[in-house]
C-alpha cells in the first residue's frame, strides 16, 4: 500500500469527519423532546470530538506530502457518509441517523489503519486507532440510547 492510497483514505477520513461534524452540530440545535437538555448536551460532546480530529486529518495529509481539501464543497464530494435530509428531530430519530454516520465514519476509519499501516506510517496508524476507538464508544452509546 503506497502513500497514495493512505492520502486518499484519509480525505475521506476528514470529508466524513466533516459532514458528521456539521450533521450532529445541527442536531444539538434542533433536537427536540422532554429530555432535550441530555441530548442538547450529549451532541455537544459528540461534535466537540469530532471537531477536533478534523485539524489532525489535514494534518496527517500533509504529514505525507499532500494538499488537504478545505472547500466544503469538496470535502462533501469526497464523503462517503450521506448528509441525507432529516425526517425529523425526535432524539429516536436523531440517535437512529447518527449511528449509520458513525457506521460509515468507523469505516472509513477501518480503512485508513490498514493503508497506514501498510505504508509503514505507524504515527498516523496510531492517530487513527484512536479515532476509532471515539468512534465506537459513541456507537457503543448512542445504540445503548434506543
Amino acid at each position: 500500500m503506497t502513500t497514495s492510497a493512505l492520502s486518499l483514505d484519509l480525505a475521506t477520513c476528514l470529508a466524513n469527519a466533516t459532514v458528521m461534524y456539521h450533521r450532529v452540530h445541527g442536531f444539538h440545535w434542533n433536537v427536540i423532546g422532554s429530555d432535550f437538555p441530555e441530548w442538547h448536551s450529549k451532541f455537544e460532546e459528540i461534535y466537540d470530538d469530532v471537531y477536533s480530529s478534523l485539524d489532525p486529518f489535514g494534518e496527517n495529509l500533509r504529514k505525507i506530502g499532500v494538499f488537504a481539501p478545505f472547500r466544503l464543497a469538496d470535502l462533501a464530494g469526497m464523503a462517503s457518509v450521506a448528509d441525507a435530509p432529516v425526517t425529523g428531530y425526535d432524539v429516536p430519530t436523531l440517535v437512529a441517523d447518527l449511528l449509520v454516520t458513525n457506521a460509515g465514519v468507523l469505516s472509513s476509519l477501518n480503512a485508513a489503519f490498514q493503508s497506514a499501516t501498510q505504508a509503514n506510517q505507524q504515527g498516523i496508524a496510531n492517530f487513527i486507532a484512536e479515532r476509532i476507538d471515539a468512534h465506537q464508544k459513541w456507537a457503543w452509546q448512542l445504540s445503548a440510547s434506543l
